[in-house]
């Protein structure tokens, strides 16, 4: 009995990291020449019922601007906690920001979606600039934004 459970203890050990795989996925975000001051942009995944899951990334250090991604602001309940260390510069007009994260396989072809909330100073916010599905025939594949973002991709 107990060379059994040993069995068990240690196949569901070796069995549990399969069934949580997840793969790096490169984000790439690339703004329009719109003429104004660099760009704040809110990274981040909502269910197939569109309820916020996670950030993902955050371009733009000083917080008192981020009640500006308004979708994103509003979901997370503005708490910058959640978003220690996934922040870096805003980004400049007709500039890239490229991150990679990891996201689990589960996520694929399962109704979520990738979105990016954009605000320029003195500029229109720009709620959901790009919500895109995120599946694997869309790897690869530009979407064009809203207002500020020019095209957006993600790369598996």
């Amino acid at each position: 009995m107990k060379k059994l459970v040993s069995f068990l203890v240690v196949s569901t050990a070796l069995a549990l990291p399969g069934l949580a795989a997840a793969r790096p996925v490169t984000l790439t975000t690339t703004l329009k020449n719109y003429g104004g001051d660099g760009a704040y942009l809110a990274l981040y995944l909502t269910d197939a019922n569109g309820a916020y899951v996670r950030t993902l990334w955050v371009a733009g250090k000083k917080s008192k601007y981020y009640k500006h991604l308004t979708d994103w602001h509003r979901a997370t309940g503005g708490k910058g906690p959640q978003i220690d260390g996934i922040t870096g510069a805003s980004v400049g007009a007709g500039r890239s920001l490229k991150v990679t994260v990891d996201l689990a396989d589960a996520l694929f072809d399962a109704g979520y979606k990738l979105n990016v909330d954009a605000a320029a100073e003195d500029m229109q916010d720009s709620p959901r600039d790009v919500s895109v599905p995120l599946t694997t025939a869309g790897a690869g594949k530009p979407v064009a934004g809203r207002r500020y973002v020019a095209d957006f991709s993600y790369g598996l």
